[in-house]
């Protein structure tokens, strides 16, 4: 199978070297480009990659403003943002904007190398920390929220199970196996689910998911 084709978009030379690293030390992954902000459209326009690994903070062109450019593509690619930051603002702003994942700068290599193979596979990846930040204190308030449950409760038999496995940051083929199902069919349930829950992404979904109580603690 050809490589995963990763870009790294951050305003420090030696930050981009560092990921570069990371994403080289695995077989199936491959860095075909890195840039800083303002570069950033263009390159990802020709190389065409199936994952941006994206700065949040960047001086020339923010990372939010990036994350916009490339989600108008015709064939946008999975984009993870990558910040030293979990505060609720840029979480909540990033995901609005279309993140398929939010990764802290100080993540563990191997889970650097995890999350882009999820991402690229069409699932969704949240590090813990973040993960703690926009679930909004569901276990520690002793229960789940009133309105991700009344919103979860449109949906049927199925379709909450596979909301339950996309809270838990499962790509599509890793459902269908979950579930004995085509993977075809998956992608309907997610489309179904999406627009039961108003939500514009499977990482605002999966939010639903944790926030209703769906994903036990631990899971994702």
């Amino acid at each position: 199978m050809d490589p995963i084709r990763v870009v790294v978009v951050d305003d420090e030379l030696l930050v981009r070297s560092g990921l570069g690293l990371i994403v080289g030390s695995a077989d199936d992954l491959e860095l075909v480009g890195s840039c800083s902000g303002g570069e950033a459209l263009e390159l990802v326009r020709r190389l065409r990659p199936h994952v941006v690994l994206l700065d949040v903070r960047m001086p020339d062109l923010d990372g939010i403003s990036v994350l916009r450019q490339l989600r108008q593509l015709p064939e946008p690619p999975a984009v993870s943002m990558l910040t030293t930051f979990d505060t609720d603002e840029y979480i909540g702003t990033a995901l609005r904007a279309g993140a398929a994942g939010f990764l802290l700068k100080d993540t563990a290599p191997e889970q650097l190398v995890h999350a882009v193979r999820i991402l690229a596979a069409g699932g969704s990846m949240l590090s813990p920390a973040v993960t703690r930040t926009v679930i909004g204190g569901y276990v520690e308030g002793g229960g789940p929220d009133a309105g991700a449950l009344s919103l979860v409760g449109t949906l049927t038999g199925r379709e909450l199970d596979v909301l339950a496995l996309l809270g838990e940051g499962l790509a599509n083929a890793e459902i269908a196996e979950r579930l004995f199902l085509g993977t075809g069919t998956v992608k309907d349930h997610i489309s179904a689910i999406l627009g039961k829950l108003g939500a514009s992404n499977r990482v605002q979904a999966a939010v639903i998911a944790h926030r209703a109580g769906l994903v036990r603690p631990g899971r994702a």
